[in-house]
């Protein structure tokens, strides 16, 4: 059993604008999960997402897949 703790980061594109959320990529090895959570809340909810849904969400995002324009 790992007692590792999440090390938390937003991205460096978010300019601190107040609309970001951080995640705990440290966690992807050893329990297969990306924790999320409201930058702007230390203590809100954390969203377990599984690391192949997040990465098919970051492969979607720099290949374009959610652009509006």
């Amino acid at each position: 059993m790992t007692t590792e703790s999440p090390r938390w980061f937003k991205s460096s594109y978010s300019s601190n604008g107040g609309q970001c959320v951080e995640v705990a990529a440290n966690l992807v090895t050893s329990r297969g999960i990306v924790p999320v959570r409201d930058s702007k809340v230390m203590d809100s909810p954390v969203v377990a997402v599984p690391a192949t849904a997040f990465a098919a969400f970051v492969a979607g995002v720099r290949g374009g897949t959610f652009d509006t324009i």
